[in-house]
């Protein structure tokens, strides 16, 4: 038996039984009936050719066609070709009987002489007249030696035969080992033969077809992956010459239900393909057709056949079936999406539902398909330029010139003033993110100045002060204009006002870290005006950033902005300004991995898109300088030009950056060019405070190396005026370091001590590190080499503690990870300095345990061997709160973050937690 005919038991027996009695002259008929592509005249060839063997059966063969199912007796006179009373038309009904009755004697006749086998291929393709001769001799065949073996289409119906003289047997799909076998016959390997089961449905023909298709390389997942059309003609074929319209508009509709998300139940599939339940018992099993449209080869080949028209009125029927039941946004829009045009409000929904579903779970590509597909349907002006906001949102990050001008056609639209008031603050984020402020305010001024609504007039204004930061020209006129309106501003727009005018004092050095503290924190808990509350959270975690309340500042960024990898809303400008102190509170706390992990999402779908990020650009890069990936730090800083620059703070904080970087690489003019260009930017703000970028620090300690100390000693004692005035510890100590390189000598070394002490009061730890650095030098210069010697071990630990992963074991960052073993710029200067002070590297582990004080050893060798701090301060009549901190610096001198940790690092302890006998 050949490979095509695999499974076929059933129907072989059933056709041998009925063999032998028609030859023993009981005659029987035997029905095969089989779906579109199952082998039917395969299997009737085969029959024939067993039950004719030796000359036992004469054979009469008739293969119907549709192009002749309209010429009466086409069939009949296949069979009986020299019957010349066959009538060529449909014969009066008695004259018909006549005919019938002629043709059933004859092949008795014949019969009678040598058993005959009549075989019928395709009898659901023959003329009515042929039809009903069969149906007649079927009923007369129990006398007579005679097979009567017929082929028909499942989806066409069967033809009423007497069960008394005969049966059918169906011919069911192959299994997937058959299809194996079949492939594997045909010399395809176990790849294709895989394929085959999955997109055939177990149908002979369709793997034929397939395979006549297949081109070399990896499997096809769509029709034009295939070399040839059979396939996708086979199942065309088979879909457009289904005889029944309920049948083919059920198989079309499984078809769309495969095509999205969301699966459908029987009566929902029924109902999804407009048939009513009185129906539905005469319709095909679905699970064959559910197998083979699963597949996207045999879905998208069943598509393909069906008329545009008819598939969008399917795709919109499924989908409000689904909608009605209940089903998921994102089940409904699957199907809503492929619709010609969404004209529907429950579609508009449906879809912006599963857009919003889509950003939540972080597909953010997704969701901007959605939203687009929203926009093309009928929609009122204040409708469509919500959805505008929403799509521009999305948009920005991945192309800015797109989103500008998505959201300047919907501030065109013929639409409310409050619509106007919502695009026109998110277009100005657009084009500030854009790098173009002063487009952004101009824009804002031509909104604002056509309402005459007070309020919406205020809020207008408001933002379009914040969005004025970026513009160094109107950012003192908007800053006037804020301190009149936080006069007599409502109760929920006054805390941005307030916040504008508190950046600009806190800048231009009037004010303190406490009294901008006085102002913000009490505002935190007052109520705001909803289309300006991320604004003013901006601005107040600005302010609690400079004023070192670093987990106060993130915690307000975290509360408004996604985790990533989701990306942020860059169309709200007070998200922006969060993002920024999200980045840099991290930075300043030393934690570069989290500075990577959080912002390079961002700066990675942003980049040649047109979104200038210059801050957040120099948050990462100097992350990655000190992580110890210096090519990958310059990199990212060349990303953006300058030359395209405008007045905004934050090209300002790139000069900053990159001054840096030539610091530590030693370039000592450029450092000092990109330091003076920095200031020159923030006098043009009127921002003389080193808060936010330190530059005279900077500069200062540049020039000392380039010979002009006194010149550092100007900018460095005004910088330590204005980091008195300021107040914090980060700010003074910073200063206080600066000073100290213009004074030199043992003047420098008491201000470097003294820079150290106000910097362990502060979460500074790359400024504590810097200052041990300098102050170990210092001592070592000045004939203190044991004390220099403590001060940069104590540096060294710190800065290695700041390249430990986190607590949460933050991993290395992508951009980053596999590079090799790198040294974080602190961990390298540290060793320089110890290196040059003489301290071999052996004896590094334990310089920090030297620095312990009598006290603090005894505290720790007691818990390296286990007490807890209750049983050290019984045994050392100390009290629990001065165990804790004799601890804590034990830490801190040690450079370890757990009591586990002590054993190892402590140098004067052995092993098994006892004091180690000196040499």
């Amino acid at each position: 038996m050949g490979e095509a005919l695999l499974e076929r038991e059933e129907a072989f027996g059933a056709a041998a039984g009925a063999g032998a009695a028609a030859r023993s002259g009981n005659g029987r008929w035997l029905g095969l009936a089989a779906a579109t592509g199952m082998g039917r005249t395969a299997l009737l060839d085969e029959v024939v050719r067993r039950e004719a063997a030796d000359g036992g059966m004469r054979v009469l063969y008739a293969r119907c066609a549709p192009e002749e199912s309209a010429f009466p007796f086409a069939l009949v006179r296949q069979l009986f070709p020299e019957a010349g009373y066959i009538p060529f038309a449909d014969p009066p009904v008695g004259e018909e009987q006549r005919t019938f009755h002629r043709l059933v004697t004859d092949l008795a006749r014949t019969a009678h002489r040598q058993p005959v086998l009549l075989a019928v291929d395709d009898l659901h393709d023959a003329d009515a007249a042929s039809r009903r001769w069969i149906g007649y001799l079927a009923r007369r065949l129990a006398t007579l030696p005679v097979l009567l073996v017929l082929t028909e289409c499942q989806e066409k119906g069967a033809t009423a035969l007497p069960g008394t003289t005969g049966t059918s047997v169906p011919l069911r799909p192959l299994g997937p080992d058959a299809v194996t076998r079949l492939v594997r016959s045909l010399g395809h390997d176990a790849d294709r033969a895989a394929l085959c089961v999955q997109a055939c449905a177990g149908s002979p023909a369709l793997v034929r077809a397939l395979l006549s298709d297949l081109r070399e390389g990896p499997p096809p997942r769509r029709l034009s992956d295939l070399a040839g059309s059979h396939y996708r003609d086979s199942i065309a074929h088979w879909i457009r010459g289904r005889a029944d319209a309920r049948s083919r508009r059920l198989t079309l509709t499984l078809a769309v239900a495969a095509d999205g998300s969301a699966a459908l139940d029987e009566a929902l599939l029924h109902e999804a393909a407009g048939l009513g339940p009185e129906g539905r018992a005469a319709l095909p099993d679905t699970s064959r057709l559910g197998r083979l449209l699963s597949h996207p080869l045999g879905r998208e080949a069943a598509l393909a056949a069906a008329d545009p028209a008819e598939l969008d009125a399917l795709r919109r029927r499924v989908a409000r079936s689904l909608d009605e039941r209940g089903a998921p946004a994102t089940g409904v829009a699957a199907h809503l999406i492929r619709v010609d045009r969404p004209d529907e409000e429950w579609m508009t929904q449906s879809l912006e539902d599963a857009a919003e579903e889509a950003v939540r779970g972080g597909r953010a590509d997704e969701a901007t398909v959605l939203l687009r597909h929203a926009l093309t349907g009928p929609l009122a002006p204040g409708r469509r330029a919500a959805l505008v906001l929403r799509l521009g949102a999305l948009e920005l990050p991945h192309s800015a010139d797109a989103a500008i001008r998505r959201l300047r056609g919907a501030l065109e639209l013929d639409a409310g003033h409050h619509e106007r008031a919502a695009v026109a603050p998110a277009l100005g984020a657009a084009l500030v993110a854009r790098g173009r402020a002063d487009t952004a305010l101009r824009m804002m001024r031509e909104v604002g100045s056509a309402m005459d609504d007070g309020e919406l007039v205020r809020v207008l204004q408001s933002t379009a002060a914040l969005i004025a930061s970026h513009d160094a020209a109107a950012w003192r006129n908007a800053v006037a204009h804020m301190r009149d309106l936080a006069a007599t501003a409502p109760a929920t727009v006054e805390p941005l006002a307030c916040g504008l005018v508190t950046e600009y004092e806190a800048g231009n050095g009037t004010l303190s870290a406490a009294e901008v503290l006085s102002r913000v924190l009490p505002r935190l808990a007052a109520p705001v005006d909803p289309r300006l509350r991320t604004g003013w959270l901006g601005s107040a975690a600005t302010l609690l950033q400079w004023a070192d309340r670093l987990d106060e500042a993130r915690a307000l960024a975290e509360e408004h902005l996604p985790a990533p990898p989701a990306l942020p809303d860059l169309t709200d400008v007070g998200r922006q300004c969060l993002l920024s102190v999200r980045a840099e509170a991290a930075l300043w706390v030393g934690d570069f991995r989290r500075v990577v992990s959080e912002n390079t999402p961002l700066l990675a779908a942003c980049t040649g898109q047109g979104v200038r990020m210059p801050h957040l650009v120099s948050m990462v890069a100097l992350a990655q300088y000190e992580l110890g990936h210096r090519d990958h730090a310059w990199r990212l800083l060349a990303t953006l030009d300058e030359d395209g620059a405008d007045s905004s703070w934050e090209w300002n904080e790139l000069r900053y950056a990159r001054a840096l970087l030539h610091t530590a690489e030693g370039r000592w003019q450029a450092a000092l060019d990109d330091y003076l260009s920095c200031g020159a930017g923030q006098d043009a703000r009127d921002f003389v405070s080193p808060v936010a970028t330190p530059w005279r620090s900077g500069a200062a300690m540049v020039l000392v190396r380039l010979g002009e100390p006194a010149r550092a000693m100007d900018l460095a004692e005004e910088e330590l005026r204005h980091a008195r005035t300021w107040g914090t510890p980060r700010t003074v100590g910073r200063a206080l370091r600066a000073r100290a390189a213009a004074v030199g000598g043992l003047r420098g070394l008491k201000t470097l001590a003294e820079a150290v002490a106000v910097l362990r009061t502060a979460a500074a730890p790359v400024e504590l590190v810097e200052a041990l650095i300098d102050l170990g030098r210092a001592r070592i210069d000045a004939g203190s080499g044991r004390k220099g010697r403590d001060d940069l071990c104590e540096a060294l630990s710190l800065a290695q503690r700041l390249l430990a992963p986190g607590p949460a074991g933050r991993p290395e960052p992508a951009a980053t990870a596999g590079a090799g073993r790198v040294t974080g710029r602190l961990v390298r200067v540290a060793e320089e300095a110890l290196q040059a002070g003489g301290i071999r590297r052996t004896q590094r582990a334990t310089a920090g345990s030297a620095a312990l004080t009598r006290a603090e050893r005894r505290v720790t060798e007691l818990a390296v061997r286990g007490r807890t701090n209750a049983e050290i301060g019984a045994e050392l009549h100390l009290a629990r709160r001065t165990v804790e901190t004799h601890l804590t610096n034990a830490y801190r001198k040690l450079g370890v973050a757990r009591r586990t940790q002590l054993a190892a690092h402590l140098g004067q302890v052995d092993p098994a937690g006892f004091p180690a006998t000196r040499a």
